[in-house]
This record gives C-alpha cells, sequence and structure tokens, in this order.
C-alpha cells in the first residue's frame, strides 16, 4: 500500500494526483491545508451512512467495535462518535490561531475538544493505515482506541490488528478503493469472529467488483445505487480530470455532469450477512 490515507493515490503516471507528503506529518494541518481548496468532502457524506450502520449494527450486537480503513487522522471517527462536522474541522486546523501552536499543545487542545464533543451513542473505533504519524495523532486525541500500520497488501495481520479483528463488527472505507485490494479485505474477514458489516465509499475510476467477490465468499452481500454518486473533491488538473472521464468510461459509467463537471465522484457500497 503505498499510503492507507483517504487522500491516497493509485500511483498511475497521468493519473490520480500524489498527496503522500500530508500523511507523514505530526498533525492534521498539513492534510487539511492541502485538502481544503480542493473541497475534499466524502467523510461529509459518509457521515450519516456510518452513523446509521453503526447504530444498526450495535442493536445486533454487544459493542461490535468500528475498524476505518485507510483512517489517516482519524477524520471518519472524528465524524462518527462526535458533534462536528468536517467544515469544522477544516476551520479548525486552517484557522491562523492553531497554525503558531506545538503539536503537542494543538493534541492538547484537540483532547478537550473531542472530549467535550463526544456523542453518547459513540462507538469504540479501531483505524488502519500504513502512515505511523497519522495514526498516532489520532489515538493521541482519543479519536481512535487504537491503531495499526499493517499493510495487509504485503501480508497477514500481525498480533495486534488480529486481537481486535475479534471485535469488529463493522468496517468502514473512504478514498482507499484505489490502491487497497481484495486481499486487505481477506486478510481481514479471516480474522474476525463477529458478523461484520462494511460501508465502503469507492472512486468511479476504479473497479469495486474483485472487493465485491472476497466479501460474497465470506458471506457478504453487496448493493450499490449507481445512479447516485458522492463527490469526493475537485480535480488538481486538466490532466487529472482526462485520466478521471477515460477511466470512467473505461468501467462503463458516464462522466457527463459529474466528472466532466470537474469532481471525482464516489459510489458507495453496503455489504451485510446474507439472509437465511
Amino acid at each position: 500500500m503505498a499510503s492507507a490515507s483517504s487522500g491516497g493515490t493509485e500511483g498511475v503516471p497521468g493519473g490520480k494526483a500524489r498527496f503522500d507528503d500530508i500523511y507523514d506529518r505530526p498533525d492534521p494541518r498539513a492534510y487539511f491545508g492541502r485538502l481544503a481548496p480542493l473541497e475534499y468532502e466524502i467523510p461529509h457524506h459518509a457521515q450519516p451512512f456510518f452513523r446509521q450502520a453503526a447504530a444498526e449494527r450495535t442493536a445486533l450486537d454487544d459493542e461490535p467495535a468500528v475498524l476505518d480503513l485507510c483512517c489517516s487522522y482519524g477524520i471518519n471517527a472524528a465524524l462518527l462518535n462526535h458533534d462536528v462536522t468536517l467544515a469544522e474541522l477544516y476551520e479548525r486546523y486552517t484557522s491562523p490561531a492553531h497554525q503558531t501552536m506545538s503539536t503537542a499543545e494543538l493534541a492538547a487542545r484537540d483532547k478537550d475538544f473531542y472530549r467535550d464533543r463526544r456523542r453518547p451513542d459513540a462507538v469504540p473505533v479501531f483505524g488502519l493505515d500504513v502512515s505511523a504519524p497519522a495514526v498516532h495523532y489520532a489515538v493521541e486525541v482519543g479519536l481512535l482506541n487504537a491503531a495499526f500500520t499493517d499493510d495487509l497488501e504485503q501480508g497477514p495481520p500481525g498480533p495486534g490488528l488480529s486481537r481486535v479483528l475479534t471485535e469488529v463488527g463493522l468496517i468502514t472505507l473512504t478514498g482507499g478503493g484505489s490502491y487497497i485490494t481484495a486481499r486487505t479485505f481477506t486478510a481481514l474477514l479471516d480474522g474476525v469472529r463477529k458478523p461484520v458489516w462494511v460501508s465502503a465509499f469507492v472512486l468511479r475510476t476504479v473497479s469495486y467488483q474483485p472487493i465485491v467477490q472476497a466479501l460474497a465468499a465470506h458471506g457478504l452481500s453487496t448493493t450499490v445505487d449507481v445512479a447516485r454518486t458522492y463527490p469526493q473533491r475537485l480535480f488538481t488538473d486538466e490532466h487529472e480530470q482526462q485520466y478521471a472521464i477515460a477511466a470512467v468510461e473505461a468501467l462503463g459509467g458516464d462522466p457527463a455532469g459529474r466528472e466532466e463537471k470537474g469532481r471525482f465522484h464516489s459510489l458507495h457500497y453496503e455489504s451485510r450477512p446474507d439472509t437465511p
């Protein structure tokens, strides 16, 4: 995995832009500063779906945990478990007042910020991302209960991740579908013990079908409304837009009104256990 973060890239020359440098910082200010002009918004669209899925899944079990794939600085966990919006996070981390703080000062402020906004229906969230600085920050400020940097594209889960997989009942994903494959999902589902649901937002430029097939092999049925898409972000330049249009068309999609208007768009896939 080149970078298990929500702004990761496909690594294709002339394809999707790279943002690797914003995931190795000790705090999320560079992440928000770089993505704000591009209006990166998919976590906002995912927020109500993840909350609904977590609530429905919790109703069936005793505190099933969420595993957020490609979690970076814990953005999805922040939006899932706290009374906060993505717009408020952009404002917070790009504000002049927060630019002069040290990482330690920011982390101390963030601990209070998220603690004061913790929702009563908050659920345990684990994170998986190859960026150690990003997940370290998310754990430090209380967004993630624990986080792991295992690269499941290259090998099986380590002992720590294997232990927490027994608690996972919901897997979430925004933006990581560009580079994680069925190998990652197979490694995870081989290690779970509870019935697991998957809620994933995946760019229309990549095929999710190999993952759908891997989920089906583990007893999960996947649904998607291909007519409803969710804007992810603006293109960085014309070359990136041309790549996206061609990739969507190659997969049988229609870029009219979506990629042709200047933004990446995602589809929302829900996977749940087959009913008897």
